[in-house]
């Protein structure tokens, strides 16, 4: 039997595309063995978390297993390494054990080494340092995108042939039913433009705000939907509007539900790993505007129109074109779902299960 370990620390944290990454891609993998594509007499698979989990999964062929004392990067350098012995170790959220050497890493970008400053210290030092560390000790790097792989090869200095890229999936929005009420719960009122993302400052939120006017002259409101986390991110100073709904985190089924009502989509990020939240909103057929940098066009491909991130002028005028011309949004509804069918847990877990099958 050869074992494989997850490292499950991504249970005590709170939803966010990498978090999102991790859960999918475990259920998927579950799923493989379920149907006979994994070999579950030859390989075992078990998740390691500390004690303090939110939510215990629910898997039918992977165990779970809550192991030492410790909690959070403590117990990832510390106990994690001791209860994965005798197995390979699967690090599936940009952490794991930094002189761990029979383990597979998921890094998803390198923002710490291109946006210093949006990060506190304390967190971009250990990154920076933890980053690096892993690229030499581990057997593979698993990123998102080719534009993370070139970011790590030079940030990182991690060998071309230890990268793989996997691509995320989509179809978890669909398996999930829209929230009725939402918009009545956080009082929405239509039409509004929705946009999702964590408070980072490189995700560059503040284009929202320079674009309130416009949006405001044309009836349209805002809604946020994302978390402020100032022990990563740093103290932020946000603007508030009576045009900008901050709703903050919303489960899942709320969050559908902001998608299929909103009557388009603003993605403004000036650096992205992947970037979930646009192919999530395309998948449910917003309109959907976006960034030009990054990996968002490796992501989003042409169902989107592309503004400079740093020209609000053309974030507005993109925002009321979508919103106005009927046929556009249309149009930019249907590319999106086409575009979007092309990303799938499935395709994310058998590809990372050859990674897996290849190293142990």
């Amino acid at each position: 039997m050869i074992r494989i370990y997850i490292n499950a620390r991504f249970l005590t944290q709170t939803m966010t595309g990498v978090q999102r990454y991790a859960l999918e891609l475990v259920k998927e993998i579950d799923q493989l063995i379920d149907r006979g594509e994994i070999d579950g007499n030859r390989y075992e698979f078990c998740l390691l978390s500390p004690s303090n989990i939110i939510n215990e999964p629910a898997f039918k062929h992977i165990r779970h297993k809550a192991v030492g004392k410790l909690k959070g990067h403590l117990w990832e350098q510390l106990e994690l390494p001791f209860y994965a012995k005798g197995g390979l170790l699967i690090n599936l959220c940009n952490t794991g054990p930094a002189f761990n050497k029979n383990q597979i890493v998921t890094i998803h970008d390198a923002a710490v080494f291109n946006y210093p400053k949006a990060f506190s210290f304390a967190f971009r030092a250990w990154y920076k340092f933890l980053m690096v560390r892993l690229g030499k000790n581990s057997k593979k790097i698993i990123t998102v995108s080719n534009f993370s792989k070139g970011e790590l090869i030079q940030h990182c200095k991690i060998a071309e042939h230890k990268l793989v890229v996997t691509h995320l999936g989509i179809d978890h929005i669909h398996r999930k039913k829209a929230a009725s009420g939402t918009l009545e719960k956080y009082g929405i009122k239509s039409p509004y433009v929705l946009a999702v993302s964590t408070m980072n400052p490189y995700k560059n939120f503040n284009l929202i705000v320079d674009v309130l006017p416009e949006l405001e002259a044309h009836n349209l409101n805002v809604v946020i939907v994302g978390s402020k986390n100032s022990k990563v991110f740093g103290e932020q100073t946000w603007v508030q509007s009576d045009a900008i709904n901050w709703v903050g985190y919303v489960t899942d089924e709320e969050l559908k539900a902001l998608y299929e009502d909103a009557a388009g989509f603003i993605f403004p990020s000036l650096y992205e790993g992947f970037g979930l939240p646009p192919l999530e909103a395309m998948a449910l057929g917003c309109p959907v505007i976006v960034s030009s940098r990054a990996s968002i066009p490796e992501v989003c491909g042409d169902a989107v129109l592309y503004f400079d991130p740093q020209s609000p002028q053309e974030a507005a005028s993109c925002l009321i074109e979508i919103t106005s011309d009927t046929e556009l949004s249309k149009q930019l509804s249907y590319k999106g779902r086409i575009r979007s069918g092309l990303f799938s847990w499935n395709k994310c877990a058998k590809d990372t299960v050859n990674i897996i099958m290849n190293t142990v």
